[in-house]
C-alpha cells in the first residue's frame, strides 16, 4: 500500500557494504563467486542472523505457504460461485492476485539464501525482481483506492450501484490500475540498466529494491533518486486522498441515515476493506518511523520488517475477508464442508 520499497518511503535503507577493494574481494570469494560472476549481485539475507538463517525460514515459509493458500481459496471460491461474481469479490480477487505476486516475487529468493546458501543474483534477474515487486506494490495500492471508490458507489449512489460498477467495467479498471503501475515503474529498471555498476556489488538484503541496486552504481544516481521520490509521492498521494475523500463521502451519506440498523448495515459493508487498509498503513507506517529513528536498533531488524509487510498482508487480507463477510465465509465453510 504505501510502495515501501521504492527507497524513498522504505522499510529499510538498504545497507551496502563499501569497504575497499580488497575487502570487497574477500566477500566476493566468500559467497563463492568468481572474478567472471561479477555481472551478479549478492543478496546477503539477513545480516547479523546468518547463523540463525535456517530458524527464519520457518516463519517465512509457512507465512508464504498460509498466506497461498488463503488467496487461493477465495480465487477458487469466487470462480465457482456466480453469485460472487459481483465487483466487490472481484476486485477482491485482484487484490489477492497483486499480494500473492510480490510475496512470490521476494520469498523462494529469501528461501534459496537461507536453505542452500544460493546469495548470487544477475544484474538482469535484480531488476527483473524489483520491477515485478514495484509493480505489484503501485498496483495494489491502486486496487485499495478503487475498492473504496466501489463501496462510495454501493453507499451512496446504491440505486444506480449495478448501472456504474459493471463487472466489465471492473475488469478494465484493474487493466488501468495494472497499466499505470507498469507505466510509472517500467523506467526503474531502465535508468539502472545504464548505470555503471562498481566491484562491490554486495547487498545487504533478501531482495533488489530501487535504491539498493541504485547504490551500486558508480554513476550519478540523481536522477533515479528524484525519480523515486516523485514516484513514492504521486501515487501514495493519489492513493491515499481519493480514498480519504471517498471514506469522507460515506461516513457523511452514513450518518444521514436515520436508521441505527441501516448505520450498522452500512458500516459492515465496509469494514473488511478498512481493515486491510490499515494493516498496511500500520505495518509500514511502525516499520518506517522504526527506520528513522533507529539509533540502536539492529539494521537486520529493519530488513525482517521489510520482509513482513509482504508476508504479513497476503496471509491477512484472506483472513479478514473470510471473517468480516459473512457471505464469503457461508461459501468458503460450504466448499470447506463437502470436502
Amino acid at each position: 500500500m504505501l510502495l515501501p520499497s521504492l527507497g524513498f518511503f522504505p522499510f529499510t535503507d538498504t545497507l551496502s557494504i563499501s569497504e575497499p577493494n580488497q575487502c570487497t574481494d574477500h566477500l566476493m570469494a566468500a559467497f563463492n563467486l568468481s572474478d567472471s560472476d561479477r555481472s551478479s549481485f549478492i543478496l546477503t539475507g539477513i545480516p547479523g542472523l546468518e547463523a540463525a538463517h535456517i530458524w527464519i525460514s520457518i516463519p517465512f515459509s509457512m507465512f508464504y505457504i498460509i498466506g497461498l493458500l488463503g488467496n487461493f481459496i477465495v480465487l477458487f471460491v469466487v470462480s465457482k460461485e456466480k453469485t460472487l461474481h459481483e465487483p466487490m469479490y472481484l476486485l477482491l480477487c485482484m487484490l489477492v492476485l497483486t499480494e500473492i505476486g510480490t510475496s512470490t516475487a521476494i520469498v523462494p529468493k529469501a528461501l534459496c539464501i537461507f536453505w542452500f546458501n544460493l546469495k548470487g543474483i544477475t544484474v538482469g534477474g535484480c531488476l527483473t525482481q524489483m520491477f515485478f515487486l514495484h509493480v505489484g506494490s503501485v498496483t495494489h495500492s491502486a486496487i485499495l483506492m478503487t475498492m473504496a471508490f466501489d463501496r462510495y458507489v454501493a453507499i451512496c449512489n446504491p440505486l444506480r450501484y449495478a448501472m456504474i460498477l459493471t463487472n466489465t467495467r471492473i475488469a478494465k479498471l484493474g487493466l488501468v490500475c495494472l497499466t499505470r503501475a507498469v507505466l510509472f515503474i517500467l523506467p526503474l529498471p531502465l535508468l539502472l540498466s545504464r548505470l555503471p555498476f562498481c566491484a562491490n556489488r554486495i547487498i545487504a538484503h533478501t531482495y533488489c529494491d530501487h535504491m539498493a541496486v541504485a547504490k551500486m552504481s558508480c554513476g550519478d544516481i540523481t536522477v533515479n533518486r528524484t525519480y523515486g521520490l516523485s514516484l513514492v509521492f504521486i501515487v501514495l498521494g493519489f492513493d491515499l486522498t481519493l480514498i480519504a475523500v471517498s471514506y469522507g463521502l460515506i461516513i457523511r451519506a452514513i450518518l444521514r441515515i436515520p436508521s441505527e440498523k441501516a448505520h450498522q448495515k452500512a458500516f459492515n459493508t465496509c469494514t473488511a476493506h478498512i481493515c486491510v487498509i490499515l494493516i498496511s498503513c500500520t505495518l509500514s507506517l511502525f516499520s518506517t518511523l522504526t527506520h528513522r529513528f533507529s539509533q540502536g536498533i539492529a539494521p537486520y531488524v529493519h530488513i525482517i520488517l521489510a520482509n513482513l509487510y509482504y508476508l504479513l498482508l497476503p496471509m491477512l487480507s484472506p483472513i479478514v475477508y473470510g471473517v468480516k463477510t459473512k457471505e464469503l465465509r457461508d461459501k468458503v465453510r460450504k466448499y470447506i464442508c463437502t470436502m
